[in-house]
C-alpha cells in the first residue's frame, strides 16, 4: 500500500512539472479578458529611451511574476506622457486597489515586469502613479489614444509609469 501510494504520487507529481514545462514552452498568452501565462517573443536587450512608438500600438501584454513563481499575463494598454510610457488598470466594477486585479498586486509586491509590444520583449521595472497632477495628465493622454474608450472615472483608474533603465 506505501509503495502504491510513493508512485501515485511520484505520477501525480511528474504530470505537474510535465504540464508547467509545456506551457513554458508553449507560452500560453493571455486572450481578450483572460489571463494567460508565459508571453513569448524576441527580447529587446538595449534600454529603450523613446517610447514614442507605442503610439502606435493598441493592446501591449504584461507577464508579471507571482509568487507561486508561474507567471501571470495579462493584455492592457499604454499611452506616453512626457517621453515616458505608462500602462493602467481600470476598474469598471469598482472595488479596492490593488485587490480587484491580480496582476496589480503583483506588480506592486514585484515591480519586475516583461512588456510584449507585437512580437518584441521588454523587461522593465513599473512604478505605481499616486501624484495626483501627474496621474491627471497621463490619463488625460490614454483619453486621447484612446478615443472610444469608456472611462470608469479617473478615480476608477490606476497607472503605473515605465521606469527609465
Amino acid at each position: 500500500m506505501k509503495k502504491a501510494l510513493i508512485i501515485g504520487g511520484v505520477s501525480i507529481l511528474l504530470v505537474l512539472v510535465i504540464g508547467i514545462l509545456t506551457l513554458r514552452v508553449v507560452g500560453f498568452e493571455p486572450r481578450d479578458r483572460s489571463a494567460g501565462f508565459w508571453v513569448k517573443g524576441e527580447p529587446v536587450t538595449t534600454s529603450v529611451t523613446d517610447w514614442a512608438f507605442t503610439e502606435q500600438i493598441e493592446e501591449i501584454y504584461v507577464e508579471t511574476r507571482t509568487w507561486y513563481l508561474i507567471p501571470h499575463s495579462v493584455n492592457t494598454y499604454c499611452a506616453t506622457y512626457d517621453g515616458q510610457l505608462y500602462i493602467f488598470s481600470a476598474y469598471y466594477q469598482g472595488g479596492e486597489f490593488p485587490y480587484g486585479r491580480l496582476w496589480n498586486q503583483n506588480v506592486l509586491r514585484d515591480p519586475r515586469v516583461r512588456l510584449k509590444m507585437g512580437n518584441r520583449l521588454f523587461d522593465q521595472t513599473l512604478a505605481f502613479v499616486a501624484e495626483a497632477a501627474e496621474k491627471e495628465a497621463v490619463y488625460q493622454n490614454f483619453v486621447k489614444k484612446y478615443s472610444d474608450w469608456t472611462s470608469p472615472g479617473i478615480e476608477n483608474v490606476h497607472i503605473f509609469q515605465v521606469l527609465p533603465g
